[in-house]
């Protein structure tokens, strides 16, 4: 598969930042041997963060993000820079390329910065052709452990050797790719995916999270049996076999719930996404924080990617709806999409968000911290859904029991 068709959560997200016109446009061009960002004198050309899908080899397939500069004081430029901010959110690494002038007062402050939220990274000192680093600047990143080199965009110099830093900044823990059914499902195992066509659903495929757990089973060599909630039970009395699971969309939960029979484990994509993403203890605590909501409370609906409203969106009227019938409280619901995860956290009484299959596992769990560093239960869609309908215990159980 190439880069450029792996969806984007598959992919390690690799920051480029630094200064205005310290070279990052150059420097991701000169990487992927093409004119991907544009390249301009002009201070401050680069504005919202430029993606650009790559196949760096042998790690795979990753997005470099080229950035707007991080020293610009102007009005627009703290607009830029929150959209610099948002593209590091998501990092696995960073680049930070510093211009022939050298480090100064903002690199060091980036480098601060990508040292807090926990950002591998590589100094970059740029325009080598110029001026070399100073011998104070890489005793600071031999001092500090911070790895560096030194390239020339403009003359070709360094390009391959900054691709082989690169790859060694993602650890090789995080390289194994990390599997939904991980000690769940072996080969020769029957597994049922329910899968709703209904509104919501895209035309002509299934989204992300069904194909992803199909490619798994085929992996393993486990048997996959794909239906629909209307033709469950129906599958179910026909294949000879128990299931060892049955995973359903968390929309059907209620229909599906009465059909599988109770000796059969169940649950959803989106709770096997929490196991796979995040904290799944934080995220089934934050479930049961639902019986603490006091009339009034805030809560956060998050989804990752942004969509057109149905009659019947998850997120702004199925869920909702099921916690105002179940708490039988008044709850004050805000929304928020795609990279806009909110910075006032604190004034939500919960945070419930999606299954997060169009987030990478380094973002999702940014954003599980974020909510934990402001003591602010969160909870995904699948654990919301299956609390409000009384069967939270028997969805998380297959996972639990692993």
């Amino acid at each position: 598969m190439s880069a450029e068709k792996t969806p984007r959560a598959l992919r390690y997200n690799i920051a480029i930042v630094g200064k205005r016109n310290a070279g990052k446009s150059s420097l991701i061009n000169a990487i992927c041997g093409q004119d991907v960002a544009i390249v301009s004198a002009i201070a401050g050309t680069t504005t919202d963060a430029v993606a650009k899908p790559y196949e760096l080899l042998p790690l795979g397939p990753v997005t470099f993000y080229d950035t707007a500069g991080l020293d610009d004081d102007s009005e627009l430029g703290k607009q830029r820079i929150a959209a610099t901010k948002k593209a590091l959110f998501r990092a696995d690494a960073a680049v930070l390329v510093v211009d022939e002038k050298g480090l100064d007062k903002h690199d060091f402050e980036i480098v601060s910065s990508l040292q807090g939220m926990n950002i591998p990274f590589i100094v970059v000192f740029n325009k080598c052709d110029i001026n070399e680093p100073t011998t104070v600047d890489t005793l600071f990143c031999k001092k500090n452990k911070i790895p560096y080199t030194s390239v020339s965009t403009e003359k070709n110099i360094g390009i391959s050797e900054i691709k082989t830093e690169l790859i060694k900044l993602i650890p090789e823990e995080k390289q194994k790719q990390s599997l939904l059914l991980d000690g769940m499902v072996k080969e020769g195992d029957c597994v049922v995916l329910v899968t709703p066509i209904d509104s919501s659903a895209p035309k002509g495929r299934l989204i992300l999270p069904q194909v992803q757990m199909l490619r798994e089973l085929m992996d393993l060599h486990a048997y996959a049996i794909v239906t629909q909630p209307e033709e469950l039970a129906k599958t179910l009395e026909n294949i000879k076999i128990k299931p060892k699971l049955v995973i359903t969309d968390s929309q059907a939960f209620a229909k599906v719930a009465e059909i599988v029979p109770q000796n059969v484990p169940l649950t959803s994509f989106s709770i096997l996404f929490a196991r796979l993403k995040g904290d799944f203890d934080v995220l089934l605590q934050g479930a049961k924080k639902i019986d603490e909501l006091a009339d009034n409370a805030k809560v956060l609906i998050a989804e990752a990617c942004s969509h057109h409203a149905q009659d019947d969106d998850i997120a702004k009227v199925k869920i909702p709806a099921l916690m105002k019938k179940y708490t039988k409280k008044n709850i004050n619901f805000s929304f928020c999409v795609g990279s806009n995860f909110p910075e006032n956290l604190e004034e939500f009484d919960l945070v419930i968000h999606c299954g997060a299959c169009m987030l990478n596992q380094v973002e999702m769990q940014r954003r599980l911290r974020e909510c934990l560093r402001r003591n602010v239960p969160i909870t995904n869609y699948g654990m919301t859904i299956s609390k409000t309908l009384g069967i939270l215990e028997r969805a998380v159980a297959p996972i639990i029991k692993k």
